[in-house]
């Protein structure tokens, strides 16, 4: 019959103790269990794992030989169980992320179906708000990581910072509109034109420092914090748009045409990627979340 992990586990302990009674106290059992545990190993093995004598064992040649074999297989019993309880632990637990508006209609949905798909039994919190706010509850530990612009983020002391993507800026026109007819256009060709602005994360302060070295500045017709309002108001004729390749979709809502060109000069572009938090390590599961982020963004 082969030999069990008790078995090896009294053996060592007689070993260690060098006699059965301190083994047994040590183990918290009866002198008999570690008496039949021996016997059935050395005749499991068929050799003599101790000279018994007056004042103990002396293990044997061939015992000290197996000693090492049932250490190491103890050893290795203990690596599996704690491989196993550590996978246990990266597949459930809690993971509190924050994203900015922006991000959360036009990143997140891949990111967060890898990661669901993969871990789902993590137990998710999502918060949306500003990148600035959302800084705040990275540096006191509220969020583990946040999605969001990274190009906004001022405390790079405090914040580990990995872009994912970066998103140059483009031109968005109706259907027939008369500059549609060119491949590139001048900035300056915006001048006095009616400009539809979006109002969320750092979008309308990168469009106002564009149009500012302008000599006549574009009209703003509108100003909103909804991208869908914008592809509508665009569509329509309302209105011109400046605004990052990342959010651009051929149609609006009530199907329409909306066209993209790109916009020669300095543009800036929008950087999106992951924060959390300098001098802590991440949980498994926030680990987990940042290897799907980084996945699912390669893929796109």
């Amino acid at each position: 019959m082969a030999f069990t992990l008790r078995q090896l586990q009294f053996f060592i302990a007689a070993a260690e103790a060098g006699s059965v009674s301190s083994a047994a106290r040590a183990l918290s059992i009866s002198q008999s269990s570690v008496t039949e545990a021996i016997r059935a190993l050395e005749s499991d093995l068929g050799v003599t794992l101790f000279d018994r004598q007056a004042r103990g064992l002396l293990i044997t040649h061939k015992g000290s030989a197996f000693l090492r074999h049932a250490r190491q297989i103890l050893s290795d019993v203990a690596t599996a169980r704690s491989s196993f309880r550590q996978e246990a632990e990266e597949t459930t637990g809690r993971l509190s992320l924050g994203v900015t508006q922006l991000v959360a209609g036009y990143v997140l949905s891949d990111i967060l179906q890898r990661f669901r798909r993969a871990f789902p039994q993590v137990e998710l919190n999502v918060i949306e708000d500003t990148g600035e706010y959302l800084q705040h509850l990275l540096v006191g530990g509220e969020i583990d990581v946040a999605v969001l612009l990274t190009s906004s983020v001022r405390d790079r002391l405090a914040l580990y910072v990995e872009t994912l993507l970066v998103s140059p800026y483009r031109l968005w026109l109706p259907l027939g509109h008369a500059l549609a007819q060119q491949e590139a256009i001048q900035l300056d060709e915006l001048a006095g034109l009616p400009l539809i602005q979006l109002m969320v994360d750092e979008i309308e302060e990168s469009t106002r420092r564009l149009t500012a070295a302008l000599p006549v500045k574009p009209q703003v017709a509108f100003r909103t914090r909804s991208v869908e309002a914008v592809r509508s108001l665009v569509a329509t004729g309302a209105g011109l748009a400046i605004l990052p390749s990342l959010v651009y979709r051929p149609w609006s809502l009530e199907g329409d045409r909306i066209e993209i060109r790109d916009v020669s000069g300095d543009l800036p572009s929008v950087q999106v990627g992951l924060a959390w938090r300098r001098g802590a390590p991440l949980s498994p599961s926030a680990l987990n979340f940042v290897r799907s982020a980084q996945t699912a963004v390669s893929e796109r």
